[in-house]
């Protein structure tokens, strides 16, 4: 090595780099740095002939032990299966109707209906379930097609307006702004707003009344209490899906609302299906 190699202060030689007077030295690396470096290359060799590694056309290299940790999930899964087994009979032999609070049945179907829940409602009715706009709140009592736990099962079940369950709840609104006039539509929305409201024009809601019997009231009643053999809204109430001012209700009136809930039992098991009714039963809602 030449002394225009040698960092005279150091006595190490250097790479021949240098940055405004600072060399670069070129120290050799650590014993035990390198000894551990050259134990992870034969480490990761020895891996990669053991374990699964090494990804192919179709799939990847097995491994000579033939280790897959899916296999060991599809055990623990089926094993867990196997404990639940009898639990998961009864689950979907019950009448849920007729399940107490304080049965050991009951607390299963709250435990697994709420992982379920967790996992594939709550992106729509919410973490606790309350909803929001156009997206139903489970907590209340205010059901359109019923609320006890067999009624829930089969909204759960096949869904509802959806085009994949010919099973599926349906009710059709139509979009009076296609037959009323708007002074009309501001009529049977002044109506719709004096039922829970003391803040209304009279006239105006008088008139809309009229309007109401003879185009409404067939599907929500006289009364306009619903009727859940239709799935028709109590409007009476002043729970509303989609806003109860008067904006959203001549929304409402004119375009109509179509939501839409995928048909669950289509990609749960029916004891899922189950279990998610007997917790979003519990959870204070339905009757």
């Amino acid at each position: 090595m030449s002394d225009e190699q040698i960092d005279h202060e150091t006595g190490v030689g250097t790479t021949g780099h240098e940055w405004d007077g600072i060399k670069e030295l070129n120290n050799p690396l650590p014993r035990w740095w390198l000894w551990t470096f050259y134990a992870c290359i034969v480490w990761g060799i020895g891996y990669t002939i053991a374990y699964p590694a090494w990804p192919m056309i179709s799939g990847a290299t097995s491994g000579v032990l033939g280790f897959a940790t899916r296999t060991e999930v599809a055990q623990d899964i089926a094993a867990h299966e196997a404990e639940n087994a009898d639990l998961v009979a009864a689950l979907n032999a019950a009448d849920l109707t007729d399940l107490p609070p304080t049965d050991d049945l009951h607390r299963y179907a709250v435990a697994r209906g709420g992982s379920v829940f967790r996992a594939q409602c709550s992106q729509c009715h919410g973490q606790g379930a309350a909803g929001t706009t156009g997206f139903p709140n489970l907590l209340d009592n205010d059901w359109l097609w019923g609320g006890d736990q067999e009624a829930i099962a089969y909204s759960i079940r096949h869904g509802i307006r959806n085009d994949t369950d010919w099973d599926a709840r349906y009710s059709q609104m139509p979009a009076y702004g296609e037959i009323f006039e708007d002074g009309e539509i501001a009529a049977v929305v002044e109506y719709v707003t004096s039922l829970g409201n003391t803040d209304f024009d009279a006239s105006l809601a008088q008139a809309g009344e009229g309007l109401f019997m003879d185009n409404c009231a067939a599907c929500h009643g006289n009364d306009a209490g619903g009727n859940r053999d239709l799935g028709a809204p109590n409007l009476a109430d002043a729970i509303w899906l989609y806003g109860g001012d008067r904006a959203a209700l001549t929304e409402t009136v004119t375009n109509a609302r179509f939501g839409v809930m995928p048909a669950w039992g289509q990609r749960l098991s029916e004891e899922d299906v189950r279990a998610v009714a007997v917790y979003v039963h519990a959870l204070g809602g339905g009757e």
